[in-house]
């Protein structure tokens, strides 16, 4: 079977891949993230493509140091036209919320596989998440629980925990909520024989 290679420091994609039974090595790529973000955005590139050429850029960085196949993933949020990127502190994180309190966004959740420098596979899910309606109280009392992880993840909740109770409705794949289409994913690994069939 081929070596998989985790291109992220992401602890929660990591986790996920390991629950699954699906054993990676972990290499952090060499992307500045928020200088090709950037860049992409001058571009004038959606928040759906932004999440693929991020992923693309992640996997392939890895891929020309490493053999194997190597996954790349990235998420974007998109709420009414507007981008959503991680919060840098608390007062980011509200307003974002306050932003999408009442609102249904998309959360735009790239993977790509890179092989000897070159994509082989993509995918994008777009999951859309309706955020009920949140009173000032409820915030404060929702970022005092949370603390530093509402910077953790775009939008600043994580569904898998008290991020839970913002919303009222979820269309769409969880794995693909916390950062990683999960099952597309392990479908081309089994066709490719990196997983067993």
């Amino acid at each position: 079977m081929a070596e998989l290679i985790l291109a992220s420091g992401s602890k929660t994609r990591a986790d996920m891949l390991a629950a699954a039974g699906v054993i990676v090595q972990i290499m952090r790529p060499n992307v500045d993230e928020e200088a090709v973000k950037a860049s992409l955005r001058a571009e004038g590139l959606s928040p759906r493509d932004q999440a693929d050429a991020l992923a693309e850029a992640k996997a392939v960085s890895v891929s020309r140091r490493r053999t194997g196949l190597v996954i790349g993933a990235d998420q974007m949020l998109s709420c009414e036209g507007r981008a959503f990127d991680k919060a840098g502190d608390r007062a980011i994180a509200r307003a974002q919320l306050e932003s999408l309190a009442g609102k249904t966004h998309t959360l735009h959740t790239a993977a790509v596989v890179a092989e000897d420098g070159n994509p082989v596979w993509r995918f994008v899910a777009e999951p859309r998440l309706t955020m009920r309606s949140l009173s000032p109280a409820f915030l404060d009392d929702y970022l005092d629980r949370v603390g530093d992880h509402a910077f953790a993840s775009v939008g600043s909740y994580q569904l898998e925990g008290l991020g839970a109770q913002l919303f009222s409705r979820v269309d769409g794949d969880f794995f693909s909520i916390l950062g990683l289409p999960l099952l597309p994913l392990m479908t081309f690994l089994r066709d490719r024989g990196a997983l067993p069939t």
